[in-house]
């Protein structure tokens, strides 16, 4: 490559970078339909021309944001897979993979949200060429697990996402908790005792071994 295109090539990724994770905050706080993309370019500190020049419309953004969210949320769905590790490890790390992107990506994890309370209009058929291929995989482990013994019978799909829905409450729901605890945002005690609480009740339902 030139080595005049490379640092063009690095701006323009830091830009669309900066531009996609404000929309995700301003996404997450108004919504698709309550989201404009002079806000947007407002929020990123851009002009609405120059933000269109990256992404050619509003649609093509919130595609991008959702695409770039999903796949952050699945890395952490990759944890299981290590067969150096045995169940009750490789449970803790995924339980605590999934409250630390709660933490870390508040904003993207209600974007999500959003989208699937909606009813996934704009992005079901893409959650759909995502996420089954690694649910399956992750069904598969926890059914070696129960065939081997070294976890209780449960049913991994139900399992999964009551996981899902423990972890991802403290990014969706933070005002809820925040307002309940009397301090905002949620601390790193509160993210501390939510892994302790819900690693104890995953781990007892599973008698691991």
């Amino acid at each position: 490559m030139d080595k005049r295109v490379e640092p063009l090539l690095n701006q323009r990724d830091q830009i669309e970078a900066r531009i996609i994770q404000c929309a995700t905050e301003v996404f997450s706080e108004s919504g698709f339909a309550g989201t404009s993309v002079a806000a947007i370019a407002e929020h990123a500190g851009i002009s609405k021309q120059n933000l269109l020049y990256y992404f050619a419309n509003k649609q093509v953004l919130y595609q991008t944001v959702l695409d770039q969210v999903l796949d952050q949320w699945l890395e952490r769905m990759d944890i299981l897979a290590d067969p150096t590790q045995e169940p009750e490890q490789l449970l803790r790390s995924y339980i605590k993979a999934k409250l630390c992107f709660s933490r870390e990506q508040a904003h993207a994890s209600r974007v999500y949200a959003m989208e699937v309370i909606s009813g996934a209009q704009t992005y079901s058929e893409s959650m759909r060429e995502k996420i089954i291929p690694f649910l399956k995989k992750d069904i598969a482990i926890f059914e070696s697990w129960i065939a081997q013994g070294k976890i209780a019978a449960v049913n991994p799909t139900h399992l999964l996402f009551l996981i899902w829905a423990m972890t991802q409450s403290y990014a969706d729901f933070s005002a809820q908790m925040s307002l309940v605890l009397g301090h905002q945002p949620l601390q790193s005690a509160d993210f501390d005792e939510a892994e302790k609480l819900i690693c104890e009740l995953v781990l007892q339902r599973l008698h691991c071994k």
